[in-house]
């Protein structure tokens, strides 16, 4: 059953800061033109409800948040929270994450990328839609900074493998590191809702943290055509909005809802 749509932010906040359509944005497009103060940027790719960009903006108010998300209404949620918290430091943008990181972004301009749970694409024909694929890792690897750092956390252990052969084959990004996760010291202290949910239902979590190399990149900006809406197929902005919760039978064994919630 799909989840609820996601509440709409206070009326009396002005979003105008904080949300950025992705087909406003320049190409080129650097990110550190959207913050006042200079500090290094990281990009969350497909930020759902926004946890991780509001704790970690909170929490480094010497760095600068960007997360990317495909679905309108959480985009806007999102927003709507960095408003209402005043924080200086974080931009949501609407759209689609393969086509920031592959045809606007320029190289080595990116700290750090994190990205959470994203869609698994059971289905054998949808794999290709999977946001971690070796095309789209060639591209994080081309605007991450040497010793920046890609977070990939998954619930799906055969994802987690694929995706960490994927940035093997790159070439880009040094062996990876497992990173742990801390015991939470209060009901949100989560990377993302999607992982709170995850670990209350006592479900496994592979982690890793992957290095970029200093070595070149092998790959430039695309030209190719892509969605700037953010709608069609394939997704690639890693919302995992068709996506069951902890403890339902998983979408390879029926057919997905209709993409409504990014599960975060």
């Amino acid at each position: 059953m799909p989840r609820r749509p996601p509440r709409k932010p206070d009326p009396r906040l002005d979003l105008s800061s904080h949300l950025l359509p992705l087909a406003a944005l320049p190409e080129p497009f650097d990110p550190a033109t959207l913050f006042r103060a200079a500090g290094p940027v990281e990009l969350e790719v497909g930020s759902g409800k926004g946890l991780f960009l509001t704790s970690a903006a909170t929490a480094a108010p010497d760095r600068n948040f960007i997360g990317v998300e495909i679905a309108h209404g959480y985009a806007r949620l999102i927003a709507g929270r960095l408003a209402a918290a005043g924080l200086a430091n974080a931009r949501v943008i609407h759209g689609d994450a393969g086509f920031l990181v592959g045809r606007l972004l320029p190289n080595a301009c990116l700290a750090g990328m994190h990205v959470y749970f994203p869609d698994p694409w059971w289905k054998a024909r949808h794999r290709k839609r999977r946001v971690l694929s070796e095309g789209f890792l060639h591209q994080a690897g081309r605007v991450l900074a040497p010793w920046a750092i890609l977070h990939v956390w998954t619930d799906v252990e055969e994802y987690f493998h694929a995706a960490l052969a994927a940035a093997r084959a790159t070439g880009l990004f040094e062996p990876p590191r497992e990173e742990e996760a801390g015991e939470p010291n209060h009901d949100l202290d989560y990377r993302t809702h999607f992982e709170r949910r995850t670990r209350l239902a006592g479900m496994p979590v592979w982690r890793a943290a992957l290095v970029r190399s200093p070595a070149a990149a092998t790959v430039v900006r695309t030209t190719a055509t892509a969605s700037v809406t953010g709608s069609p197929p394939p997704r690639t902005s890693g919302s995992p909005d068709h996506r069951p919760g902890p403890g339902r039978p998983r979408a390879d064994r029926a057919a997905p809802p209709p993409a409504s919630d990014s599960g975060r």
